[in-house]
């Protein structure tokens, strides 16, 4: 049975602390939304928020949700996340991403990218300069992320469908960071998500370990001198964590393990375990582990540094010709929809193999979020039910109308920002649009 395996691998390296690191203060994972500073500061949105909130351990600019099971608050169906104000997401899921310290101008690769929470607080970093280039090798799942960064006002992301490998391939050295959120064998999702359950054996980790290897690998190639990596897995696995680590150390002598919390004023969680190391050499006090009993679903986190001198960040508003021709690129795909776009290597281009070909191609996520076009509309709660201004006031009127006989709704504003939202009958009234800022 897959929990027999787990609890006696974990019981080994634990002994009598097993019990205490796996009591979990709740019977259910805890729910939690991560505030985008594209839209609202965290004081703001605390302000504002009609649920109760309280602040995570994990996250400046994240909550922990707390509302009774009797009330079926749904975070998903809040005009505040339709508005993309929050990503709703684990509370603990929210900590690897600052961990980071990305900076306004930087090149950031999140490699492994969807559903999209941790690119869309990468891009929060950002603050609309710079480039994001977020990459899902699951063609379907890189549309929902496309999808939540759009939702999320993102106006410097590059969508990405391909393999690691010919990323680092195409862009060797290129990035200033990258999040590595490897796939895992989810042993800390087992709560939240059943299927990690039982679908677990020891043949997935070690499956997991060896894929988490070789995007390790490609993650490297792809950061430029003294950038930074944070690598991180929502596992307990040794072979996936500690042991992950100190084995690519020991690949990778031009990097350096630094501490996981020096980028963050703040801390949370554990850190490592000596016995988790497969018998390398790790400093286990620079790695980070949130254990059920902090409050988590279990999570590991490391950042690795690689020599060399940082390259210097341009001024604000300046792209290099190569970033230009990537959002240029990007942009065009954009307003083509899903209309092709052929490799750069097929077209001669100076991408290489850096442009995938699949159904969506690359995608920009500006071509519904120019700044320039973003419009602020502020949501006004009346009789139960949110508002636009007047100037909104027609497509509120068709919105209702289509509410009343559970149709779609979709429509653009003022601005050129288009919105698609399903109403039904039996959900509250609350009309869900998109807005830049309370």
């Amino acid at each position: 049975m897959p929990m027999e395996y787990f609890e006696q691998r974990e019981r080994a390296l634990l002994g009598d602390r097993f019990d205490v690191l796996y009591a979990a203060p709740q019977e259910t994972a805890e729910r939690g939304v991560t505030v985008s500073a594209l839209r609202s500061s965290p004081e703001q949105f605390a302000a504002k928020a009609d649920f109760p909130l309280e602040a995570s351990p994990f996250c400046k600019a994240a909550f922990v949700v707390h509302q009774p099971d009797d009330l079926k608050f749904r975070p998903g169906r809040h005009p505040y996340h339709h508005a993309g104000v929050f990503y709703s997401q684990e509370p603990s899921a929210s900590s690897a991403a600052p961990l980071l310290g990305v900076q306004p101008g930087m090149r950031v690769l999140d490699m492994c990218a969807a559903p999209g929470g941790k690119s869309s607080q990468l891009a929060a970093a950002l603050q609309g300069r710079g480039v994001l280039v977020s990459n899902e090798y699951v063609a379907a799942r890189a549309e929902i992320l496309k999808s939540n960064l759009e939702r999320m006002g993102v106006s410097n992301a590059v969508v990405l469908n391909e393999t690691p490998a010919r990323i680092a391939e195409a862009l060797p050295e290129f990035f200033d960071r990258v999040l590595v959120d490897a796939p895992c064998s989810g042993e800390g999702m087992f709560r939240k998500e059943p299927v990690a359950l039982q679908q677990h054996c020891e043949a997935l980790v070690k499956q997991c370990a060896e894929l988490g290897a070789q995007i390790l690998d490609c993650a490297a190639a792809a950061l430029a001198p003294g950038g930074q990596l944070v690598y991180s897995t929502c596992t307990f696995a040794p072979e996936e964590d500690e042991g992950q680590v100190a084995a690519f150390l020991q690949r990778h002598p031009e990097f350096a393990l630094a501490d996981v919390l020096g980028n963050v004023d703040y801390t949370f969680g554990s850190a490592g375990e000596e016995n988790r190391t497969g018998g390398l050499p790790l400093d286990v006090s620079k790695v980070r582990r949130i254990w059920p009993c902090q409050g988590g679903e279990g999570h590991f986190m490391a950042r690795l540094v690689k020599a060399g001198t940082p390259r210097t960040l341009p001024p604000e508003g300046e792209y290099t010709p190569e970033e230009q021709l990537w959002l240029a690129a990007a942009a065009q795909a954009g307003k083509n929809g899903c209309r092709k776009l052929r490799s750069r290597r097929q077209q001669g281009g100076v991408f290489g193999a850096g442009i995938p070909e699949y159904g969506g191609g690359v995608n920009h996520t500006a071509s519904l979020q120019r700044a320039a076009f973003r419009p602020r509309f502020t949501l006004v709660q009346k009789h139960g039910k949110f508002l636009l201004p007047v100037e909104g006031g027609q497509i509120f009127q068709n919105a209702r109308r289509r509410y009343r006989h559970g149709k779609n709704c979709k429509g653009s504003t003022d601005g050129g920002q288009s919105f698609s939202s399903r109403f039904h009958r039996k959900t509250s009234e609350k009309m869900y649009f998109l807005f830049k800022g309370f």
